[in-house]
């Protein structure tokens, strides 16, 4: 477990002085409840106050990189760039879900590429940085794996709008989501989709809701559109 703690360190450009907080931040809770650890053992306070900072660091971003900006328009991209989908495309970029803690169960179910398990231990890493390295280590981390790249950012969570606006531009035929699969309890669903025009598939997405799912599944077919 050392040398994967190691290995994440190098992608994130930051190393632990405390390293067992590193691990705390990967620690999901399935894998806790395997083992039988006090509650407090998985990553959920953790992500707690790395969602705090979270806000904070992208509220302060926001008021100094857009000083023209109105309120209600920071508040909107700020939720663009914080919701579970974009941690999760962001936590795509760094392979995050590949150095999770999960319980057997959740990890043949495909947790690690779940969009809830990989996003909030996304938040649970900023808390887990904050602690041992203070709000500049954590600022550091946010600005170069979150609020980078901010254009792209927001056309992944604006992906439905601009896809349909695209297809009506375009293409003839029309725009279908189809629901694939159906998976967990209803608690922690997890929904795939894919999305068409006219009977050809142009993208594929999961999310713990359809919604989340139909957004990732617009932006691939984006990106596919694109090529």
């Amino acid at each position: 477990m050392e040398a994967k703690l190691k290995e994440l360190e190098t992608v994130i450009g930051y190393e632990f002085k405390n390293q067992r907080l590193l691990a705390h931040a990967l620690t999901h809770s399935s894998y806790a409840n395997e083992k039988h650890w006090d509650k407090t053992k998985c990553n959920e306070r953790l992500e707690f106050l790395g969602d705090a900072v979270l806000e904070l660091l992208s509220s302060d971003f926001l008021f100094k990189n857009y000083p023209s900006m109105p309120e209600g328009e920071m508040t909107k991209l700020r939720a663009s760039l914080v919701c579970e989908p974009t941690l999760a495309f962001c936590a795509e970029a760094i392979s995050l879900g590949d150095y999770l803690l999960l319980g057997k169960g959740e990890d043949l179910t495909g947790g690690r590429k779940r969009p809830s398990v990989v996003s909030d231990a996304m938040e649970a890493m900023i808390g887990a940085i904050y602690l041992d390295g203070g709000l500049a280590n954590a600022k550091e981390f946010v600005h170069h794996f979150i609020l980078n790249d901010i254009e792209h950012k927001q056309l992944f969570y604006d992906s439905k709008t601009i896809l349909q606006e695209i297809v009506q531009a375009e293409f003839k035929d029309s725009l279908v989501y189809e629901l694939l699969k159906e998976e967990g309890p209803d608690h922690n669903k997890t929904f795939e989709v894919c999305v068409k025009i006219g009977g050809r598939v142009i993208g594929h997405g999961t999310g713990r809701t359809k919604k989340a799912a139909e957004q990732v599944a617009a932006y691939h077919g984006i990106c596919e559109l694109k090529k």
